[in-house]
């Protein structure tokens, strides 16, 4: 066990528990703030956490932009203190009245949010300019990923010439997601990634020229801020996620990244039902589901544990351990993907200097808070 993740009593922490170390979570911020050569350029993604006290770690860095994924979110960044929140979510349905409810409980907060259709562009317009609010709407360009948005062209110039028409709402500029870039070579991932964003950026250059504004352009994700960061443009921000806790599946697939765990699980031994297997209370209810069956975490210092069963409450691995382990025994357990893994806890237990120190509530792992 590495000695950075050493907790030196274990008994107050009711398994399975997700442990934030701080040390290493801040150091995990640090070089983020590294990577993009200051905090002015970062909007950190806050979908990983979910925890205000992170993002209050985050301001004292000097990182005052920041991104999210739901409105609960949204008013979880609220309360820490963030003036200017990006919510990177096409607003529909009953989320038009709950971004008016936000605006007006909110009035110091520059609210952004994205659009690739112009239907629901209109009739969020429609909403804020009755109420007497705007927002910030950005477009949401596809490239490539197929999940939302649309792509640079002309039906895109005439979507945004909407969001510049539209009373209710502002010009927001682009985000330019591009999560479906997983190449692990770092140069193989670049010509990737600025071979779209070239697109990107003669697009936005076509817009300006004919007089609607640009402000920002909201760019990549973990894997392929680095590759921003390298460009000289004022309007890119770039928002990273996962590395903020990082997880085995980031380590795994993006080696180049350089950051280190900052989440485990703690899991005990519940049962050894045969010679060679040993039973923990980790289930799919406890740690993220969609990565597949038997790869969903990693048993530290297991270094032959095979999981051959998972069910709600379970965890069952096969090794040629199973002898050392009784009920009861601690077991740490690295997941392959964090960010479904910590919206599973209402609570992480922080551990500071291989101690206890804190409990942080999972604030906005709800789709709804108050609003």
């Amino acid at each position: 066990m590495d000695p950075r993740y050493h907790v030196a009593d274990t008994s107050e922490i009711i398994t399975p528990a997700l442990l934030i170390f701080r040390e290493q979570l801040e150091a995990n911020l640090r070089h983020m703030v590294q990577i993009a050569g200051g905090p002015e350029r970062l909007r950190p993604h806050c979908k990983t956490h979910k925890m205000s006290q992170v993002i209050s770690l985050e301001l004292q860095l000097g990182i005052t932009k920041h991104k999210c994924a739901t409105l609960a979110e949204a008013e979880m960044q609220a309360d820490a203190g963030v003036r200017d929140i990006f919510l990177a979510y096409n607003i529909v349905g009953p989320n038009i009245r709950r971004v008016v409810a936000f605006c007006q409980r909110y009035p110091d907060v520059r609210l952004a949010v994205t659009a690739d259709h112009s239907a629901p562009l209109a009739a969020l317009g429609q909403a804020t300019s009755a109420a007497g609010v705007s927002v910030d709407v950005l477009l949401d360009v596809d490239t490539g990923q197929h999940r939302t948005g649309i792509t640079v062209g002309p039906a895109a110039r005439t979507l945004y010439e909407q969001i510049c028409k539209t009373p209710g709402v502002r010009p927001g500029g682009f985000h330019v997601y591009d999560g479906h870039q997983h190449q692990k070579s770092l140069d193989e991932r670049r010509v990737a990634v600025l071979a779209e964003f070239r697109k990107v950026q003669a697009f936005r250059d076509e817009l300006v020229a004919a007089g609607m504004p640009v402000p920002r352009m909201v760019c990549g994700g973990t894997a392929s801020f680095p590759i921003y960061a390298e460009i000289a443009d004022p309007t890119i921000e770039f928002s990273p996620g996962t590395c903020i806790l990082n997880d085995a599946g980031y380590s795994e697939a993006f080696p180049d990244l350089e950051f280190r765990p900052a989440a485990l699980m703690l899991t005990r031994v519940i049962s050894r039902p045969t010679p060679d297997r040993v039973t923990f209370d980790l289930g799919y209810k406890a740690v993220a589901s969609d990565p597949p069956a038997g790869k969903r975490v990693s048993m530290v210092g297991i270094d032959d544990a095979e999981q051959v069963l998972q069910n709600e409450e379970h965890l069952v691995i096969k090794t040629s351990h199973a002898a050392e382990f009784e009920p009861g025994d601690d077991a740490y357990a690295l997941p392959r993907h964090i960010c479904p893994t910590s919206a599973l806890h209402k609570e992480a237990f922080v551990i500071v200097d291989g101690k206890l120190a804190e409990r942080w509530p999972v604030a906005s792992r709800d789709r709804w808070l108050t609003l």
